[in-house]
């Protein structure tokens, strides 16, 4: 009797094991209905049981610092790669994105052996047909957002904003820090308005008259043409026209949705598992057709409000990498703080 506890005993240790391993948490920060269909099909085609923990970006990662080693995040699911950078910063990263599949799928300079892209964006310029000459934009760059011309005429989000300190970080790692902190004085003489609201509001200045030129990520016009957000903001969005940046030298700012690999993530196979279903074809499919972001693999069509609206023939930003941005996000911060960037 004493041997049957025993052998039942041993069984029920391995079959809990196995049911350990049969999951993986994703501590999540993307907060869309398709991201959640995407993890259902996952668990559908795996058996491997998707367990989402939801919440704000700051308090994610404050959970996962503040628990350490005891963390149960497999993976951290976020908007930007400049956040992604950070907690690796940190130390709360580690290394193991580096199969076949994932290096097949995603550029070089859109991931590290810690974090990859899921799916791509570019921040680009907004401006109204009406008020905004083709002799104004003709060879627009970032660093052109300094120009006196846009004096009272320029809407942009707080400095605060992730998508704005990656931003200003890649100026950094491209023009340096010193004339990168020359251009923010720049930005802000030219602005409209002090900064407020999200990317979505600065569209709707420039439709509204407040302002000639915003500064936003591409899936947000898209996602203003869908109606998704109501009659007001997609006729606001019919009024204004996209134009990518540094279409002559580097080309246009490019950033990512992204997943990281937390620093002992107890089910870490199963993490890497679930960001390889995320770049299949299928899964990049699902993202461009919802969530209005670029696929970040080969052979995937944006949605068509993205392709009719903001086109495909423009150049990507392949040079500077995204790693880039966690590095100089500090510096970031403190040359758009000393030139007043509220």
């Amino acid at each position: 009797m004493r041997k049957i506890s025993i052998i039942t005993l041993i069984f029920s240790v391995i079959a809990s094991s196995l049911a350990v391993a049969n999951e993986v948490n994703v501590f999540n920060a993307r907060h869309y209905k398709a991201d959640s269909e995407l993890y259902s099909k996952f668990t559908n085609m795996t058996g491997i049981k998707v367990n989402l923990i939801n919440g704000k970006s700051g308090a994610l990662e404050k959970r996962i610092i503040s628990e350490g080693a005891d963390s149960s995040a497999d993976l951290y699911i976020t908007a930007d790669a400049g956040r992604c950078g950070a907690m690796d910063a940190k130390g709360t990263l580690q290394s193991g994105l580096t199969s076949a599949a994932i290096k097949d799928a995603v550029p070089k300079s859109f991931r590290t052996n810690k974090w990859v892209g899921i799916a791509k964006r570019a921040r680009i310029i907004y401006y109204s047909p009406e008020r905004v000459t083709g002799a104004e934009l003709s060879g627009m760059t970032y660093e052109g957002l300094a120009d006196p011309k846009w004096k009272g005429r320029l809407v942009i989000r707080k400095s605060s904003n992730i998508y704005n300190k990656s931003l200003v970080a890649s100026l950094i790692k491209n023009n340096g820090k010193a004339a990168t902190a020359a251009w923010a004085e720049g930005v802000v003489a030219n602005m409209a308005r002090t900064p407020t609201g999200n990317d979505r509001a600065q569209i709707m200045a420039v439709a509204a008259g407040e302002a000639d030129i915003a500064v936003a990520n591409t899936y947000y016009l898209a996602l203003m043409l869908s109606g998704k957000k109501g009659a007001e903001q997609q006729e606001a969005a019919k009024k204004v026209k996209a134009f990518f940046p540094n279409q002559n030298d580097r080309g246009t700012h490019m950033n990512v949705s992204c997943a990281a690999l937390v620093k002992g993530a107890p089910n870490k196979t199963n993490a890497v598992k679930l960001v390889e279903f995320l770049l299949a074809p299928e899964s990049q499919e699902h993202f461009t057709n919802n969530t209005f972001e670029f696929p970040m693999i080969d052979g995937v069509s944006p949605s068509p409000l993205v392709v009719n609206n903001l086109g495909l023939d423009f150049k990507q930003d392949m040079k500077t990498k995204l790693a880039s941005y966690g590095k100089n996000q500090a510096a970031a911060v403190e040359v758009m703080t000393a030139a007043g960037w509220k």
